[in-house]
């Protein structure tokens, strides 16, 4: 019997339609001989499954099972390819565990404390991980422009706390310009974390849990054309990313083992990528994606291609460990 797999993409954030572009690459890649797959929609209003001839077909949430032509299709496994609320923050791993249905991405609290900026660094710090200067404010919050300052220097990043995908990101040069920084990231989230700059070369590194081993994917250096790796570096072709890093193997070693030191010690599922900058030469931890990004131009399968492991391959692995946990 072929595993009958539900790729759920979409989300109820601003990074939806990656999300869905990430969700069809799976959908085209997997193995037909072992599986059945299906597009799933999640999507802030209905659930649903998209047929091959583009007719939504709803989803019973009670059991996460859907009624195609008088039949009802009971999912083995759900591949997770939602990028921010609710694939990355928990809430959906939370939702099938309750229903009893594996799915390839990490455990319900992980996913949320990975989202959560704030909470990951003070998790991560008794472990050495170096980190920039942090500070972080509430909605309602008073901003103390010259405490802030003071305590991050300038420029410094302004970020959304709980958002992915770099939206709600300010790079802040001058002191008048912080407030509206600060409302640009209360668009996207009611928490707000403060950065210091980090001057270096930015990498990413992909950690996957590959033949049940934990794997450090080749290193990816960042170069984006714009101030920092923003929405269009990211998506819209205003980077460069050059895999491997042109970084010496030492380097690359150090942050490869750190990457998996962070995975191995948050006990992490599923695909991963985190965001280093190599700041004196030490690499300085930003964040963690749990729901990376999948779309050919993605770094996590370009690093993947540089390992030589197939499309097929990477997302096989992922629902066969999904499976086995479960």
């Amino acid at each position: 019997m072929k595993k009958r797999i539900a790729i759920a993409m979409g989300g109820y954030s601003s990074e939806y339609r990656i999300s869905i572009n990430s969700g069809n690459v799976v959908y085209k890649n997997l193995d037909r001989s072992i599986y059945e797959p299906y597009r799933v929609h999640i999507m802030q209003n209905e659930w649903f499954v998209v047929a091959d001839d583009d007719t939504p077909y709803p989803i019973n949430k009670s059991d996460f099972t859907v009624k195609i032509k008088d039949k009802k299709i009971q999912f083995d496994c759900v591949f997770n390819t939602i990028h921010g609320t609710p694939g990355e923050n928990g809430l959906l791993q939370a939702y099938l565990d309750l229903v009893g249905i594996p799915q390839t991405s990490c455990g319900f609290y992980q996913a949320a404390l990975t989202f959560n900026k704030r909470d990951l660094i003070s998790v991560l710090k008794p472990y050495g991980i170096k980190t920039a200067l942090n500070y972080f404010l509430n909605q309602g919050d008073e901003v103390e422009v010259e405490e802030i300052i003071n305590k991050v220097g300038l420029p410094c990043f302004v970020k959304a706390n709980k958002a992915g995908s770099s939206f709600g990101i300010t790079k802040v040069k001058a002191a008048e310009d912080l407030e509206q920084a600060v409302k640009i990231a209360l668009k996207e989230d009611d928490e707000v974390i403060i950065e210091s700059f980090l001057d270096g070369t930015e990498v990413s590194v992909g950690v996957i849990m590959y033949k049940g081993k934990i794997l450090a994917l080749p290193v990816t250096e960042i170069v984006s054309e714009n101030e920092f790796f923003d929405y269009e570096a990211k998506y819209l072709g205003k980077s460069e990313e050059i895999t491997p890093a042109r970084i010496s193997k030492e380097q690359t070693k150090k942050v490869q083992n750190l990457a998996k030191l962070i995975y191995s010690k948050l006990k992490m599922k599923g695909f991963t990528r985190s965001e280093f900058i190599f700041h004196n030469d030490e690499p300085h931890f930003i964040e963690m994606n749990t729901t990376p990004g999948l779309s050919e131009a993605s770094i996590l399968p370009q690093q993947a291609e540089k390992a030589e492991i197939s499309l097929p391959q990477l997302f096989g692995s992922a629902i066969e460990a999904a499976l086995k946990v479960h």
